[in-house]
């Protein structure tokens, strides 16, 4: 535990650079270290908008919040990403992974390739896969359903953390049924969680011009607010860094921060930067070449702070970031390392320089040479073995 002169001692260090900085910064940050928990809109624009001491008083706000917080734990999950087919329907202009069923590089796993996936992921340590695709034709939620049956009979202890509230919707529209029933469905046939995926900017607007075919602001808050009342815990998700603004971001914090206040569904929030570099939008000249090292800093440490005590979670990305800079990110409060992931390649495909797998000592390593403790958790956040 973090002892009282500890606290004192960083607590009166930030206290002291507070008095330094830009008035309305310093009294936004003094908000917090006070224990009120109501961070405004307003109030992250401004703290978005923040350069040299100010944001310096930022990130050691943050890691100082975090520290109370989370102790000195940085936890990470074993796991396996199982992306099962990149055909896809919906082409969205910041993905580079989807393809046409006529591609040649058009793949549709078979069951017994999923099902052998997950016994490897199991055999390396494994406690969750990630169960994700395109949106195929021949896909509806009997389909995604029929994937979990499969991999339970055979894993029955194994978590399945999977379909995003895109695939909920389009699976259930394509059997005709409703998405509470769709959810249901995918619950009982053994659902523990979902990742809070196709949120990318929540705002219509924007949504129109990066993927047009997905749905609207509107059914993702029900979809996901669906699945946290029927007991179906999900991650929540930015993906910035493309034509958005600093107001969209902000916009985009405050649905998440409403939605958890109602459903307390959330498990962690994770910050995506856009990887641009094979994208059709930014092929195009209509796109940003993704978020600045500082953007990425300030988006962690605001988050940390606005929704202090409501989503504890913050995970790094080391697979959109590099394992170094997501060691970075850490002291930005950050408390969680992610997933070994063992098969990533929607950002590979984007043209990430990082991903596919990050093996658990090598994480462990990069934990311990932070100056923190790690901890290796399940997909809630139990903590399953501390490495002292």
């Amino acid at each position: 535990m973090i002892s009282i002169a500890q606290q004192k001692l960083s607590l009166n260090t930030i206290e002291t650079l507070l008095k330094e900085i830009n008035p309305e910064v310093s009294s936004i940050l003094n908000k917090i270290l006070d224990g009120k928990n109501n961070l405004t809109q307003g109030d992250a624009l401004k703290l978005f908008q923040t350069t040299g001491l100010d944001l310096q008083a930022l990130l050691l706000t943050a890691n100082f919040i975090r520290k109370q917080t989370k102790d000195d734990i940085v936890t990470f999950v074993i796991n396996r990403n199982i992306n099962f087919t990149n055909i896809c329907i919906a082409h969205c202009k910041f993905c580079a992974f989807s393809v046409n069923p006529s591609d040649s590089e058009a793949f549709f796993l078979p069951d017994a390739e999923i099902v052998k996936r997950a016994k490897e992921a199991v055999k390396l340590g494994a406690t969750e896969v990630c169960i994700q695709g395109g949106l195929a034709p021949n896909l509806d939620i009997f389909s995604y359903s029929k994937i979990i049956t499969l991999l339970k009979k055979e894993l029955p202890d194994l978590h399945i953390h999977g379909f995003s509230p895109m695939e909920v919707f389009y699976g259930a529209e394509k059997a005709g049924i409703s998405i509470r029933e769709g959810l249901q469905i995918l619950k009982e046939a053994g659902l523990n969680s979902m990742p809070g995926t196709a949120a990318e900017i929540l705002i219509d607007e924007i949504r129109q011009k990066i993927c047009p075919y997905k749905i609207n602001v509107k059914t993702w808050i029900k979809i996901v607010k669906f699945a946290h009342k029927l007991g179906i815990p999900t991650s929540s998700t930015i993906m910035y860094g493309h034509i958005d603004s600093i107001e969209h971001r902000v916009t985009h914090l405050q649905i998440l921060k409403d939605i958890q206040k109602e459903t307390h569904g959330f498990t962690e929030f994770v910050p995506l930067p856009f990887m641009y570099w094979n994208t059709k939008i930014f092929k195009e000249g209509n796109a940003a070449p993704g978020s600045t090292g500082i953007d990425d800093l300030k988006m962690y440490a605001i988050a940390r702070l606005f929704f202090n005590k409501l989503i504890n979670n913050i995970q790094v990305s080391w697979v959109k970031l590099g394992p170094k800079f997501a060691q970075i990110a850490l002291d930005a409060g950050c408390n969680d390392f992610g997933g070994t992931l063992m098969d990533e390649n929607i950002s590979k495909a984007a043209g990430a320089s990082y991903g596919e797998y990050l093996p658990a000592h090598e994480i462990i390593r990069i934990i311990k040479n932070a100056g923190r403790i790690p901890a290796q958790r399940d997909t809630v956040y139990n903590i399953l073995k501390i490495f002292s």
